[in-house]
């Protein structure tokens, strides 16, 4: 049965507060996925407002472009990496972006498509993970070509494993003896290297190196340090951007560049003045994550690990 992309937008009515939409402003929706929040950005433009949504699966922008298109012009839909939307907007107006949103979660179709190779739950799916089909890489390959160390390094790393090394060495042992192709081969390799004490706790115990994989067969942190360093140049003065993550990693990440951006001052603290001349490009506001709920937690359980920042570029004069 062909599986149909659905989207519950985590943290929606928090979104839609946080970003103050204008009739007439400009946004931009980096992560479209199923196209949840950019509906609802859309629903409250104007005829003078736009909204460009950026997304690397084509499935996305398939399903979402059809969720959409009674928005007619006021709705472009762009395929691409979010962390290209620099140049992504520029090629396109020369106008900066009033609010930003990237929602860094997968979405459900791609979990709950098993062809997909996301999830560790169906035995059978292939080890594949990439959002964009087009790629080469697949986690596949990383599984059966990268060497123990990078295996280690990438699960300590990405998954914050705690038996990265274990792992990494029973999966070099088992693809000796033949390719490791699908999630349920993966899983029980994982399981083996694990103790049983560990193998009885609360959840599943492929999560964290399904997560690692993901993560390397995207490069998604990379493309979230390369979004970081360009945002700030398309954003409007006045302009809030938005950053929905579901681990820490990610939120380190972004945590770190918003201080930096509200407090880029390199003097030592021991001056009385700043005289590097840095200026502060805003405010974190709130200055902590926004996170879901009592009430989306019991309707959408993939909220849970959601976090939600918010930094807005201060206004010029």
């Amino acid at each position: 049965m062909e599986s149909v992309f659905e989207h519950k937008p985590v943290l929606l009515t928090e979104v839609l507060e946080n970003l103050e939409i204008r009739e007439d402003g400009l946004y931009v929706d980096g992560t479209l996925g199923g196209g949840g929040h950019s509906e609802e950005i859309a629903k409250r433009l104007g005829e003078n407002g736009k909204l460009y949504c950026i997304d690397r699966d084509p499935d996305a922008l398939q399903a979402a472009g059809k969720r959409l298109e009674r928005f007619g012009e006021k709705v472009v839909l762009i395929r691409g990496n979010y962390s290209d939307v620099k140049e992504a907007l520029r090629s396109r107006t020369d106008r900066d972006a009033d609010g930003i949103l990237l929602d860094l979660g997968v979405s459900s179709f791609q979990l709950d498509t098993p062809l997909r190779g996301f999830t560790y739950r169906d035995e059978e799916a292939p080890l594949d993970m990439r959002m964009d089909p087009s790629q080469s890489l697949t986690a596949e390959e990383v599984v059966n070509t990268y060497s123990f160390e990078e295996l280690r390094d990438i699960l300590r790393d990405y998954g914050e494993e705690r038996f990265a090394p274990s792992i990494a060495r029973e999966i070099v042992k088992a693809r000796e003896e033949a390719p490791i192709r699908t999630a349920g081969q993966l899983v029980e390799l994982i399981r083996e290297a694990m103790p049983e004490k560990e193998l009885r706790k609360k959840g599943h115990p492929a999560k964290q190196a399904f997560q690692a994989l993901r993560i390397e067969v995207n490069g998604e942190l990379d493309g979230l340090e390369r979004f970081l360093d360009d945002v700030m140049d398309i954003l409007a003065p006045g302009g809030k951007l938005l950053i929905i993550t579901f681990h820490s990693l990610e939120d380190r990440i972004v945590k770190k560049k918003m201080k930096e951006w509200e407090n880029p001052c390199t003097c030592p603290k021991s001056f009385p003045v700043c005289v590097c001349g840095k200026k502060s490009l805003g405010k974190m506001r709130p200055s902590k994550p926004i996170i879901a709920g009592n009430e989306e937690l019991s309707l959408n359980l993939r909220s849970k690990s959601a976090k939600l920042r918010v930094f807005k570029k201060e206004c010029t004069a």
